[in-house]
């Protein structure tokens, strides 16, 4: 069956597949490190969000970060905080422009300063420059969480950068994630390894926030809660909600001073997926920095998304666990 968009001059997204101005699917997203500490709650711009990571950092907490192609009209963004050296890799797959406020250095500067990774840095210094893209609100607040940008602060930063601002073909993998063709939604009640998945609760990966996401049959969306209350935009109130689910289990370990790496470049490791209220397992693989990760089931396929928005959780094999309905599931 031909795709036939509804409009003239829309296309479908390489991140959701959803329809989407023709002119945006060549732009390259932005990739902001959203802090997810209580005290940061409400957010700007996550209703923006087409891919949303939940990784771990420090001790007990987690940070996020957003995947936006359709930002440049947003009047806020943020609050926004500093990265880690495998944010960043994540943020590489998507040719991201990385907006973050600082980070690690002697931990991150290595990556950040390489000649293609384009970044804006809150801070300013070794690690690249803010270009002017931020501000605090109120003004005169010294907070770790009162840093803000917008779109037209960003577009200036791309300009005096000298970013580019469609897709570079040498680092960008054309071949994304594969999606189902409407109509024929992926139905994953008949899958091999199908089990009902209503409840997904992350609190053993997150134990701070207590990531929670609850299937509404209605409109087959995930709904994200953390904290135990909904996560909200600031300004719509929209909760945030999602088609799809991935979790990846990778290793990890210490790598001083507190701080984690992840082995974000392998395969063969345990992924679930959950769409439609139902789970299935498989497995996950990334060759190259610049490669969309690739997720299979278990018979070796590469498991095909339902459109929509994406919530990935990068989790550490050996050591954390998730629950589906009240069962556990250890990495």
């Amino acid at each position: 069956m031909p795709d036939i968009p509804p409009e003239e001059g829309l296309v479908r997204s390489p991140l959701t597949y959803e329809w989407i101005p023709g002119e945006l699917a060549e732009k390259r997203p932005i990739a902001v490190m959203y802090p997810i500490d209580k005290k940061a709650q409400p957010q700007y711009g996550l209703d923006r969000v087409e891919v949303f990571y939940e990784i771990m950092e420090e001790g007990d907490m987690s940070r996020q970060m957003g995947i936006l192609l359709d930002w440049e009209d947003l009047e806020r963004i943020g609050n926004v905080r500093s990265t880690r050296e495998y944010f960043v890799y994540e943020a590489l797959e998507w040719d991201s422009i990385l907006i973050h406020f600082g980070g690690p250095e002697v931990f991150v500067k290595d990556i950040l300063t390489r000649p293609d990774v384009d970044n804006i840095n809150g801070v300013d210094g070794v690690m690249g420059s803010s270009y002017g893209a931020f501000y605090r609100v109120p003004a005169n607040s010294n907070s770790m969480h009162r840093a803000y940008t917008d779109g037209a602060h960003i577009l200036s930063a791309i300009e005096k950068a000298g970013f580019a601002r469609e897709h570079r073909p040498e680092y960008y993998d054309p071949d994304r994630w594969k999606f189902a063709r409407e109509p024929g939604l992926i139905d994953l009640s008949e899958a091999p390894g199908s089990v009902p998945a209503v409840r997904l609760d992350m609190k053993g990966c997150y134990p701070v926030t207590g990531s929670v996401l609850e299937y509404n049959e209605e409109d087959g969306l995930y709904y994200r809660s953390i904290y135990g209350e909904p996560q909200c935009d600031a300004v719509t109130g929209e909760q945030l909600s999602f088609t799809n689910i991935l979790i990846k289990s990778e290793t990890s370990g210490q790598r001083g001073a507190g701080y984690l790496y992840y082995h974000s470049l392998d395969g063969g490791h345990d992924a679930w997926y959950l769409t439609g209220g139902r789970m299935i397992h498989g497995t996950w693989a990334k060759a190259t920095e610049y490669q969309t990760t690739r997720f299979y089931d278990d018979n070796g396929a590469e498991i095909v998304l339902n459109p929509g928005r994406t919530m990935v959780f990068i989790a550490r094999t050996g050591q954390d666990h998730f629950l589906v309905d009240g069962n556990r599931t250890d990495l």
